[in-house]
């Protein structure tokens, strides 16, 4: 299980005085008045950073770290993620889950079909899931009650109803 859980990311700087522009890939923008503290991804070490102010514009949060003044000491971290701890995530409803603990999960249909979970497509109406089965193939399944009948988070397992139509 994931401790770290991706909230954005740099997309570009803003300005001169060391804010960025961070794309959310969070289901809710505005989390980020709430956040704190986020940790920054290198790709070589992580970084935790302080927020000292946060406004929108458009789809993006531009983000001003404290201590982090100057365009220059900003730059070098476009394209990086940040990341949120655990216990710095947002609480989750009854039938929610983290996308990053639902990726790679196993997955068995009620008539044994085996396969691992790809992917998380976000759409309007519902999550779907993008499983790859041994034997099916890639099927795209909703992630509805008629579909997702347990998902067992801790054992990585995921049991499933294929409708008619989706195979």
């Amino acid at each position: 299980m994931e401790q770290l859980l991706q909230v954005g990311v740099i997309s570009s700087t803003h300005g001169i005085r060391g804010e960025v522009k961070v794309f959310p890939t969070t289901d809710d923008a505005g989390r980020f008045k709430k956040l704190k503290e986020v940790i920054l991804d290198t790709g070589k070490e992580q970084i935790p950073l302080e927020i000292q102010s946060v406004k929108f514009f458009k789809q993006f949060a531009i983000v001003k770290f404290k201590g982090i003044d100057n365009i220059n000491d900003i730059e070098m971290y476009k394209g990086k993620s940040l990341l949120v701890t655990r216990e710095n995530a947002v609480e989750l409803e009854e039938d929610e889950y983290y996308i990053a603990d639902l990726i790679g999960m196993k997955v068995v249909t009620d008539e044994d079909e085996q396969g691992t979970l790809q992917d998380v497509i976000e759409t309007g109406a519902n999550e779907v899931y993008v499983v790859q089965f041994d034997n099916l193939g890639e099927v795209l399944i909703p992630a509805i009650h008629d579909c997702i009948l347990d998902v067992d988070v801790e054992n990585m397992e995921m049991r499933v109803h294929l409708l008619e139509g989706l195979i």
